[in-house]
């Protein structure tokens, strides 16, 4: 067992307080958006090797002998590679709406813009590895999401309402009788999106997103009237939550075609141990919130608005699962041993929640392979037929296959209940 020191990614998105105060540490001064967990070569975990008291990065580590700390049937299914990346994600603005590719499309991605000689760290890149990335997030604190396509009609039924309220604010400005028609780009996208999202779901799903995405700076005016005649109008019922992240969204990204995309898309909110898993293809954001994601071990990302990073609209179209979704939802699942686990339908993680109390016994540690765990409340330790490791609040390791089985143990002077994370393979 590794004792590990994990990167802490300090996106503008991110909280200045949130991971700190999760983990009981000073804050930094700055945004504190993510904390890797992990062997992802961009940003690697680093363990304390406890034979010599040297540091070594855990991507490194588990080069040195992948059988023994990933196990043989994890090598043969994934590879030399930590298969999975965990972080802390705290986000107290909106990310980008992205999409995530699968795994034969990422790995014809990052062959074909190495062949063309894309540089890796460029910003026109949209493949940074030939790795796909579904993941989940199981919410610590109220969580604000955008996830997936909702039915076409159900946003039909939004529009009329948006198109009431350009309706009652009228023309800002225009002169209809001279043909001077500025002004009105909110009301003609807004019919326009109406007509998109008529007929078959996929397809109409489809054109919607393409009008906003593609539409430049007529899109950028129309979205600035909306968000006027929605602010105006000052009631928003039934549709308080969609249309007040609209006027929020467009307070942080002006014109952005992201503001009225986000009208396409299930608006979610997660309750503190609700979970959802996002597949390949699944358009999503997060908007405000603190939790814990799990990805299969990639950084493949395509966006698709709410950034002024790089969108490339063709690879973009080409990666979006058009169909509409029910919101996954991902509920866990409790073992004969008391274990408490979340499993996503992909076989690089799975998710275990460990929450300990004085007069409890131990919880087994549910180990496929390696293993990351990170301690949040409380001081635990980790006890295995090879040794025992001590882990106290924002305390984190790294567990060799090899290491199993091991207990989870809450340590007599822990000064309350310990509450832990634990991360292994789905296999």
């Amino acid at each position: 067992m590794y004792e590990i020191e994990n990167v802490l990614r300090d996106y503008a998105w991110g909280s200045t307080t949130a991971i700190a105060a999760l983990l009981g540490r000073p804050e930094s001064g700055g945004p504190e958006a993510e904390l890797w967990i992990g062997a992802h070569p961009d940003s690697p975990s680093t363990a304390h090797v406890p034979e010599d008291g040297s540091r070594t990065a855990l991507d490194a580590l588990i080069k040195s002998d992948p059988e023994h700390f990933l196990g043989a049937d994890s090598v043969a299914r994934f590879g030399p590679r930590l298969p999975f990346l965990a972080k802390i994600l705290a986000a107290a603005q909106p990310l980008s709406l992205q999409v995530h590719p699968s795994l034969e499309q990422a790995r014809a991605g990052f062959a074909r813009e190495n062949a063309e000689g894309t540089a890796p760290d460029s910003p026109q890149r949209n493949y940074r590895d030939d790795n796909h990335k579904p993941e989940m997030i199981l919410a610590l604190t109220p969580i604000e999401a955008l996830c997936g396509f909702r039915p076409a009609a159900a946003t039909r039924d939004i529009l009329r309402q948006v198109q009431d309220a350009v309706q009652d604010a009228g023309t800002p400005s225009g002169d209809a009788r001279t043909g001077d028609t500025s002004g009105t780009e909110g009301a003609t996208l807004v019919a326009a999106l109406m007509d998109d999202l008529d007929g078959d779901e996929g397809s109409a799903l489809r054109r919607a997103f393409e009008r906003l995405i593609s539409g430049g700076d007529e899109v950028a005016a129309a979205t600035s009237q909306v968000v006027a005649a929605l602010i105006a109008r000052g009631s928003l019922e039934p549709y308080a939550a969609e249309l007040g992240t609209v006027i929020s969204l467009n307070e942080k990204y002006p014109g952005d075609p992201g503001v009225l995309i986000s009208l396409l898309l299930n608006r979610i909110s997660l309750q503190p141990g609700e979970s959802v898993y996002l597949p390949a293809g699944n358009v999503h954001a997060y908007l405000h919130g603190l939790g814990v994601e799990v990805m299969a071990s990639s950084d493949n990302v395509l966006r698709g608005g709410l950034t002024p990073k790089h969108i490339d609209v063709p690879e973009l179209l080409r990666t979006i699962d058009f169909r509409p979704v029910a919101v996954p939802m991902l509920s866990a699942e409790k073992t004969v041993l008391d274990q408490e686990i979340f499993r996503p339908p992909f076989s690089e993680f799975q998710l275990q929640r460990i929450e300990l109390a004085h007069g409890g016994g131990p919880v087994p540690l549910a180990q496929s392979g390696a293993a990351v765990v990170v301690v949040v409340a409380g001081s635990i330790y980790l006890d295995s037929p090879k040794g025992d490791l001590r882990l106290d609040r924002g305390g984190s390791a790294f567990l060799a296959a090899a290491e199993a089985p091991v207990n989870v143990h809450l340590a007599s002077d822990s000064t309350g209940p310990a509450l832990a994370f634990a991360v292994t393979t789905g296999l």
